[in-house]
């Protein structure tokens, strides 16, 4: 491992930015027995640990199958995002960007010169209308 991965990876805390919050699998997060509904305690204690393993083995299971092949694919897809952004996205937006204050400047001097001319006139006779109140 390099330095920087040593640095940046918490094996303690694998999801620091609470992106799956929402995620909730604990045993007491899925079942729960309400008041006056009560299964045995040995079969309550028999489910959670039955719960609890084949929770952790099939999703041990499954991330030692697919982990690195699903990682693999979505550092690829974000890579391809970031090289679309950066290569595609925004240089095209800053040309249409361009383009847009042309034919912002284009339809500020026409509406001045259609429009302009009409409302100096108005403003120029109302501007010499006196409102006295008596």
């Amino acid at each position: 491992m390099s330095s920087k991965e040593k640095k940046n990876l918490d094996m303690d805390r694998r999801d620091p930015q609470d992106v799956n919050i929402h995620l909730q699998v604990e045993f007491d997060d899925v079942l729960a027995e309400p008041e006056g509904a009560h299964s045995i305690d040995c079969i309550w204690r028999c489910s959670y640990r039955c719960y609890e393993c084949w929770k952790n083995c099939w999703y041990r299971t499954l991330t030692l199958l697919c982990g690195c092949c699903i990682a693999a694919m979505w550092g690829c897809h974000f890579a391809e995002m970031a090289f679309c952004h950066v290569w595609c996205c925004t240089p095209h937006l800053k040309s249409y960007i361009m383009d847009i204050k042309i034919v912002r400047e284009i339809n500020t001097a026409c509406y001045d010169a259609c429009l302009g001319t009409c409302c100096s006139a108005c403003g120029n006779f109302l501007s010499r209308v006196r409102v006295q109140q008596n």
